[in-house]
């Protein structure tokens, strides 16, 4: 005859089961909750990141590349040409196509304008990369910001780290512009802005309907930019100006 133990009879609780330990994004997910902050695609989660925890997330990430290659039928064991294609595409996007996310903000000085200058600039093209929240696909653009000076100021390579940290994330091009002005104010508090960004999207030229030569192009103004039609008209003019001396 068999005899049935418990649970109990061997020691076990089936009130205190085992804790499996929580995954890296998980962990990070359930403190963005707890905090009530937005994780969007666009949006910095460095604060919410401790350290040690992006080297975690990077290999449960090619875990999950791993997962992916897998179900789309590719043999990854025996495969030379995609043996370590997850940890490639893991740090690929963690450290370096997405890394606007999970890395804070490069450090920028600022300094008093001490000549109260209020003269506009502009600084362009600046190279932008990113990649559309729909697909997943390359955005590959240029970008020029105009400046109408305030209390503070920044050096020119400067605009340059923050937009590629700002473009370096999953986006939609129009809400891309925004985030990086606001970026900008917050840096520099420019008595005018302008900015403008002219891309070409790859969910249209890779796939989709095709088209090679489509390109989008917009422009956020805010300050003196938005309030007065000559400054806008000044700094636009400004840019067919850089892109007519870049093409001769």
């Amino acid at each position: 005859m068999t005899s049935t133990l418990s649970a109990s009879a061997n020691g076990l609780s089936r009130e205190k089961a085992p804790v499996l330990p929580q995954s890296i994004s998980a962990r990070i997910r359930a403190r963005l909750k707890a905090a009530d902050v937005s994780f969007l695609a666009n949006d910095n989660i460095a604060d919410y990141i401790l350290e040690g925890e992006l080297e975690g997330l990077e290999r449960e990430v090619a875990d999950r590349v791993r997962d992916l290659l897998r179900s789309l039928v590719i043999d990854i064991e025996n495969d030379h040409n995609t043996e370590e294609t997850a940890e490639r595409v893991a740090r690929m996007y963690l450290q370096e196509v997405f890394k606007g996310r999970y890395h804070q903000q490069p450090k920028v000085a600022s300094f008093p304008n001490v000549k109260n200058l209020d003269e506009i600039y502009t600084v362009g093209p600046i190279t932008v990369r990113s990649a559309c929240s729909h697909h997943l696909v390359p955005i590959m653009g240029n970008c020029w910001i105009g400046i109408k000076p305030g209390s503070r100021v920044i050096g020119l390579s400067k605009f340059t780290r923050v937009a590629d940290w700002v473009f370096s994330r999953p986006h939609i091009q129009e809400e891309a512009v925004m985030i990086l002005a606001d970026e900008i104010e917050r840096l520099c508090e420019p008595q005018g802005l302008g900015i403008i960004v002219k891309a070409q999207h790859y969910c249209m030229k890779w796939r989709g309907v095709r088209e090679p030569q489509t390109s989008m192009v917009n422009s956020v103004v805010r300050g003196d930019f938005r309030h007065d039609p000559s400054l806008k008209q000044e700094f636009f003019e400004l840019v067919r100006q850089q892109e007519a001396l870049l093409s001769t």
